[in-house]
């Protein structure tokens, strides 16, 4: 052991045989005070990617300098430790201590998980926030990943995203018919219902999917990711609103038995540094879109198109069908739902006369 590390143990050591002041409890204190931890976190997204990327790196940074460096977290980008899409069982299975993702990349080992990324025509960024953190959210979600042996942290969320990059115009629910189209979660789900072949493939490989025809539409993010990943050259239509995705939150996973080796005060750090990179994250796409998107359409020719009325009243009519399908055939699935639409409901009254009144009347000269 080195000797810096050595010293203080020593000292509580000697304090407590000697009658030094301290109990034999505040020795222990003082030696787990004096304990460092060397955590690595894999990720799905590529090492430092723009937005998403991000929040893991700055994560580990706000760590180590809450927790004067006793907690220190080396961020993996996808493949470099694991496969972007099997950051979960990295995690669960004690691979690696931590895991930054999005949780509707794991329906296939729940699929009650997708809930707690979006859900198609559900809560936006503000009202996922407020379900998690005050709407019991948080307390379902770590009870769904108890038997994965996770404990889950919001930890990043982009606000509304867009529809998707297509090189066919989309005029009715005819123009998506027999399109393969990157899409997971429940958007996935809704797809396949209106005839689009939804596939989950990960971000970094969906440049290349595109170029050569193995799909025919993505989804990703917003303009700041989408701009990055260069969609604009082998995409011509961009379309709006992302009514697949109006909230979509990012997950920070931890191993249990990991974290419950922490003690208290880095398990808090731990906590209040995902609940930091939530709303920086959120704050970040906000202040970067629209210049990105200005720079798609203007610099790039990019067509920017809406999505038709009856297209997104279809899709949302599907929604229902597919979320009340499920909720009948999975107990947990229908628990959460149940939750989350009650907080839907009581969000969208209080709504109705604070945020979309206030944006008609911020348009009123």
């Amino acid at each position: 052991m080195k000797l810096t590390r050595v010293l203080p143990l020593m000292a509580c050591l000697l304090l407590a045989a000697c009658g030094g002041g301290e109990s034999a409890d505040e020795a222990s204190v003082q030696v787990e005070k004096a304990k460092t931890y060397q955590w690595k976190l894999v990720t799905t997204w590529p090492k430092n990617y723009p937005g998403l990327g991000m929040a893991a790196e700055n994560f580990a940074v706000m760590v180590d300098k809450m927790s004067a460096g006793r907690l220190k977290v080396k961020v993996y980008g996808a493949t470099q430790l694991v496969p972007a899409l099997e950051v979960f069982d990295a995690v669960s299975q004690g691979t690696a201590e931590m895991g930054h993702g999005a949780a509707y990349y794991w329906k296939g080992k729940t699929p009650t998980s997708p809930l707690f990324t979006s859900v198609p025509f559900g809560l936006n960024a503000q009202e996922m926030n407020g379900w998690l953190h005050y709407g019991g959210g948080m307390e379902l979600w770590r009870e769904l990943y108890e038997p994965f042996n996770l404990v889950p942290l919001a930890a990043g969320n982009t606000g509304v995203q867009m529809a998707g990059w297509f090189n066919r115009e989309i005029n009715s629910l005819e123009d998506l018919k027999g399109l393969k189209m990157r899409i997971p979660g429940l958007g996935g789900e809704v797809m396949s219902r209106v005839g689009v072949e939804a596939v989950n493939i990960p971000g970094g490989e969906l440049y290349t999917s595109m170029q050569t025809g193995v799909i025919d539409a993505t989804e990703w993010v917003g303009p700041y990711n989408d701009l990055a990943f260069g969609f604009h050259q082998v995409a011509k239509y961009y379309y709006y609103p992302g009514w697949h995705e109006p909230g979509p939150t990012l997950e920070l996973i931890v191993n249990k038995p990991a974290y419950e080796s922490l003690p208290a005060d880095l398990q808090a750090i731990v906590e209040a540094a995902a609940r930091a990179v939530n709303q920086d994250m959120l704050d970040d796409y906000t202040a970067r879109n629209n210049a990105a998107l200005n720079e798609l359409v203007n610099t790039h020719g990019v067509e920017l198109r809406q999505l038709p009325d009856d297209v997104l009243a279809e899709l949302n009519r599907v929604t229902d069908q597919v979320l009340d399908e499920i909720a009948e055939s999975d107990p947990m699935f229908k628990k959460v739902y149940a939750s989350q639409k009650a907080f839907k409901t009581e969000a969208m009254q209080y709504h109705k006369i604070s945020e979309e009144a206030y944006y008609r009347a911020r348009e009123l000269k």
